[in-house]
């Protein structure tokens, strides 16, 4: 893993969050926090826990500070959580900006399951969060298509055509 690896996937993570979010900006406000199913219940309550888990990843890996959990209430509309995205967005690529590929291998220590400290390399942590918010961007597509919307696809297959200016498919 090296830090431009690093940068590709974070593009390709911010890239199909721009997808599934131009899905969700044509939501009412009452299907954007309405309970469907899954794990977090509501596209809304999955978006935050993606973005506070994402940025709550950088804090540890020595980036920007988050505090605590961001909380799914403090986000009444999609706008919100957007205009928080960008910020978080601009802080990941910023610290990717700092890295050298060495530093990808430093021990980050953090709490784990009760409690336990855990340690794991910055550049698996950050990798993490990519993988994590794929997973739960695909759990959002089926809540849409519950909903009655088509998310279309974001598969990495589709990011890597577009940027190369060939047809995926």
């Amino acid at each position: 893993m090296t830090v431009k690896d690093l940068k590709t996937f974070y593009d390709y993570n911010y890239w199909a969050n721009q997808k599934i979010i131009s899905v969700i900006q044509q939501l009412t406000p009452d299907e954007f926090i309405k309970d469907v199913a899954g794990g977090y219940g509501s596209i809304r309550n999955t978006l935050v826990h993606i973005l506070s888990t994402e940025w709550g990843w950088l804090s540890r890996c020595g980036g920007q500070k988050r505090g605590p959990s961001l909380k799914a209430d403090n986000y009444p509309t999609v706008d919100l959580i957007i205009s928080d995205w960008k910020k978080v967005e601009k802080y990941i690529l910023e610290f990717l900006s700092q890295l050298s590929d060495t530093d990808l291998t430093n021990n980050v220590e953090y709490p784990g399951k009760d409690d336990v400290i855990r340690s794991m390399p910055v550049g698996e942590l950050l990798h993490h969060s990519i993988i994590h918010a794929a997973h739960h961007r695909g759990q959002i597509a089926v809540l849409l298509r519950e909903l009655g919307y088509s998310p279309g696809s974001f598969d990495i297959l589709f990011f890597y055509a577009e940027r190369n200016g060939v047809q995926a498919w």
